[in-house]
């Protein structure tokens, strides 16, 4: 007897053993994933794990940092003063346009790529979430800027220790340079995130930041050497520094530990001033941070 033509045999498939085990391991979690996340992107910041062109920007940028501050201390050793000839906080303002170029050149690098390559789904799977890997590269760029800004510090405290100058100033001035770094560290960040966070190309986020940080920076200067001595004219002029990071953090961080003289010092009014400063920079911060929240809500 025939089979009808749409006849099929029977199923005869078998399923085989062929060793493979499931893993029965501890589960790390989430946290394990965020901090590994945080090391990874504060390793790539620096170009470390990557290919040898990308350490060559990073790498010659702590060296352009930290060579003033080596020229310093030798310069104060020679002439056997009793201190270093540049404050630890105001040393910081005068690396604003290098640190600039290493915000603007290593943020796109920890999001524009991502983005790009279409990768920001995949650690989202399983186990982090949009919140743990914001956080994560959001910490581990304000902290690579923030060892950037504390390497040369570190270099001018230790030279001042080690040729014999007053410890307990040295220290003083080292905390208040530390706590301008941090400042440093995230105000510009916050907003240099969010701008490479807007576009998947590098190139873009590297002018973008580097446009508006550069940009707001000189007008804000201007507007202050504009005025000139007049009387309150050059305070009324200081308040352009809330629309530049990089000036908000200076005249801030200028009135907060009195640094530097002259009509075209930059800082804010008075303690009314430096309470406003400090609260927009509060709000620049955090609202950054919601923003990159909310981008990353969509992706």
């Amino acid at each position: 007897m025939t089979q009808p033509p749409d006849a099929r045999p029977a199923d005869t498939g078998v399923i085989h053993d062929i060793g493979y085990r499931g893993y029965t391991g501890p589960r790390l979690g989430r946290a394990h994933a965020t901090r590994s996340l945080f090391v990874q992107s504060l390793r790539a910041a620096y170009g470390l794990g990557r290919s040898g062109r990308s350490k060559v920007l990073p790498m010659l940028l702590l060296g352009v940092v930290t060579v003033p501050a080596v020229i310093y201390v030798a310069v104060a050793v020679y002439m056997k003063r009793d201190e270093l000839p540049v404050e630890y906080a105001g040393y910081l303002s005068d690396l604003g346009l290098v640190v600039s170029i290493f915000l603007a050149s290593q943020a796109p690098v920890l999001l524009s790529r991502d983005l790009r390559h279409h990768t920001v789904p995949l650690y989202f799977s399983r186990p982090i979430t949009r919140a743990d890997y914001v956080r994560a590269k959001f910490a581990a760029m304000a902290c690579a800027q923030l060892l950037l800004m504390a390497v040369p510090l570190l270099v001018l405290y230790t030279g001042a220790l080690l040729a014999g100058m007053d410890f307990g100033h040295n220290t003083g001035q080292f905390l208040d340079g530390l706590a301008a770094a941090v400042l440093y560290a995230l105000v510009p960040t916050s907003v240099a995130l969010v701008i490479a966070a807007a576009t998947p190309r590098r190139g873009f986020g590297v002018a973008a930041i580097m446009g508006y940080l550069v940009v707001s920076s000189t007008v804000a200067a201007v507007v202050v050497d504009m005025r000139g001595p007049s009387p309150g004219g050059s305070d009324a002029a200081q308040w352009t520094a809330l629309i530049s990071p990089d000036g908000l953090v200076e005249s801030l961080v200028n009135e907060v530990f009195d640094l530097g003289s002259g009509f075209d010092r930059r800082h804010a009014p008075g303690a009314f001033g430096a309470a406003v400063f400090a609260l927009v920079a509060v709000a620049m911060v955090a609202g950054s941070y919601r923003l990159l929240l909310r981008r990353y809500s969509r992706v």
